[in-house]
């Protein structure tokens, strides 16, 4: 691998950007490739198959073509929105995927390192949080208290920054409660329509690591639909 283009591979790792690096196993040529972005030249007749490649998160040899695709896919940003039990389950679920998790929470007694070791915990309130958060549409929102002061606000600021999963825990009237807030608040049904409420999948369960394993199921789910 040429000296070039192994600084731009560590450039994009350490910037977080998401990205392919592409082969031509007949003569090893190989480049870097960026989604919206000019393709080298070499590999333009295949531009298409490529981006089809990255698009589904896979690595391997496009067919009929001896060219590799290996992708590096930015971390999902996941905000778990109440350090409760449920929350340490999640954390030991998302340990093996792709997933860089913070946990907001003010009840400091909740959210400690005891509790979650190793990962990012904010004691404040969903709104002082957000402003050391940095978000997009790559980011996923799991709100788990139930209390309307905490969870509310962070569902409205994943709302108004269009996180691709905005998740809620609760029954149905818990959730028909949240949806007329949210309604009150300025929110269209279109904009309600995508809080998942209640959060998971139905398997049926109803221990803390059923449903648990029922939201990273939705959650894994909705990462491919992205």
């Amino acid at each position: 691998m040429k000296k070039q283009l192994l600084n731009e591979i560590i450039e994009k790792k350490e910037k977080k950007i998401e990205f392919a690096i592409i082969t031509n196993l007949e003569n090893g040529e190989s480049c870097t490739f960026e989604k919206n972005k000019p393709i080298d030249k070499n590999f333009e007749k295949y531009k298409e198959k490529i981006i089809s490649q990255f698009d589904k998160k896979k690595n391997g040899i496009i067919e009929a073509t001896n060219i590799f695709v290996e992708t590096y896919i930015r971390p999902i940003k996941i905000i778990i929105v109440g350090a409760v039990h449920i929350a340490q389950y999640l954390v030991n679920f998302a340990k093996s995927l792709n997933f860089e998790i913070s946990i907001i929470d003010p009840r400091g007694y909740f959210a400690s390192e005891q509790r979650f070791p190793g990962i990012k915990i904010i004691n404040k309130w969903p709104k002082e949080s957000f402003a050391e958060i940095k978000t997009d549409q790559n980011t996923a929102l799991i709100a788990l208290t139930h209390d309307p002061k905490i969870d509310d606000p962070a569902l409205q600021h994943a709302l108004k920054n269009k996180f691709f999963y905005i998740g809620a825990l609760g029954s149905k009237k818990t959730h028909a409660n949240r949806c007329s807030r949210l309604k009150e608040a300025g929110f269209n049904d279109e904009q309600i329509n995508k809080v998942f409420g209640p959060i998971g999948i139905k398997l049926g369960g109803r221990s803390a690591p059923e449903i648990a394993l029922s939201i990273i199921a939705q959650l894994v789910s909705e990462v491919y639909k992205k």
